[in-house]
Formats: structure tokens, sequence, C-alpha cells
């Protein structure tokens, strides 16, 4: 038997034997042959059960992942770093969507600003310095933003301007996936949002020589704020 009848046999022995359901391998039934949230949990980093836990560990990942994250006392905090980020940065217009959070937030800015729930130019969407969106939720286990064409104000609003800007409540901090995809469930029910999208610091490749090169096909910054 040559080489390539060698791997051949291989695989084909390997298709006559069953692989277990993730999180099964100890045997144990599953609900329609899939894993439980707590079989999920018992695989996943653990998550601590306070909000001060998940606060820490958010900010620990978030920090690992090139992002920042600030979690602040209050709204009228959330108004001072936007208008101390557009000095930074010199923002001269943002780009964002209606909302209980952006509403305000745009307001106490007092740029220009390009609403992505209108109709709207995708080539001005670009060149807006920053994008502001609200979430669906912050998960600490991973420091991922959940979102979706719903809540952040479509696809486009998170991917082309440069800086994206998140803003959470403290409640949408949540320990981890099968407790962020439970809150998807409780919000939309059986009516999805076309997009649902997790978000893991800003964008990056390392395409070229293994090097991590931020912004490549997305926003090279990404700042969560929480209040």
């Amino acid at each position: 038997m040559n080489e390539r009848e060698h791997i051949l046999a291989r695989i084909r022995e390997a298709l006559t034997i069953s692989a277990p359901v993730p999180g099964s391998h100890d045997g144990r039934p599953r609900r329609n042959g899939l894993p439980t949230s707590a079989d999920q949990r018992r695989v996943l980093p653990a998550v601590g059960d306070s909000f001060d836990a998940r606060a820490s560990l958010f900010a620990r990942n978030a920090a690992d992942l090139h992002a920042e994250f600030k979690l602040l006392a209050n709204p009228c905090d959330l108004a001072a770093e936007l208008k101390r980020l557009a000095a930074a940065e010199q923002w001269d217009r943002v780009a964002s969507h209606r909302g209980a959070l952006t509403d305000p937030a745009c307001a106490a800015l007092g740029l220009p600003v390009l609403l992505t729930d209108e109709p709207y130019d995708k080539t001005e969407l670009e060149r807006c310095p920053a994008g502001l969106c609200a979430c669906d939720a912050l998960v600490a286990q991973t420091g991922s933003v959940l979102v979706t064409s719903r809540s952040a104000g479509g696809r486009a609003l998170s991917v082309l301007p440069p800086h994206h800007v998140v803003l959470a409540r403290r409640d949408q901090l949540v320990a981890d996936l099968p407790e962020a995809f439970a809150l998807l469930r409780s919000k939309y029910g059986a009516d999805y949002p076309s997009m649902i999208s997790l978000i893991t610091g800003p964008s990056r490749t390392g395409d070229i020589e293994r090097i991590i090169v931020l912004g490549a096909h997305g926003p090279r910054q990404l700042t969560i704020l929480c209040f």
C-alpha cells in the first residue's frame, strides 16, 4: 500500500465512526441531541456571578483585543467622554442611528450627524471619522459586543467609519455566549434580525508575515462606553 492509499484508508476508517455531539462526550443524554447551556458552560471559561466580576473580565478581555472599555457612572459622564474623544480626534461629524442611547449622545456632541436608518450615501458614511451605535449585549467571557442590524443602525455603521463607538447600558453586560443568545431569543422571539454579529476587538488581519494589522477590513478603533 502506497502513501496515498494509506491516507484514503484512514479516511474511510474514520468515516465509519460517528463523532459525538459537542458537549456530550461524557455520554449523558441531550435534549434533541443538542448540548444545553449548562453543558456549554462546563467547557467554557468561568465567569464571576457579580456585575463587578463581569465588568472586570470584560475590561481585561477588551484590553487584550486592543479595544477601549470604559465603565461610566451616568449619562453626563457619557457626554463628557464623547466630547473628549471628539476633541482629541478632531471629529467634524459622526454617523449614528435613531435610538434611546444614540439620540442624546449625538445631541451632546453638537456635530453634524449622518443617520443610517434614513437614506444615506455610503461614501459619506466612509468619510465620517466615527460611528456611534447601540448594541444588544456585551459578553464578558470573550470581550465581545453583540450587535444586530436592528440594534446597531443596519449593517454598515459598525464597519465603515474608522472609529466604532458602542454605547451600552450596564444591564446589557452578560456573562457568556449562552446568556447572550438567550437574551436575543427573549428580545426577538422568532422574528430574528437579518444580521447578528459578534464584534471582538477592532478589525485585524495577520495574513502578511503573521504581523497583526488593525483596521484592514473595518474600524481600526473600537471604544465601548457602558453606563
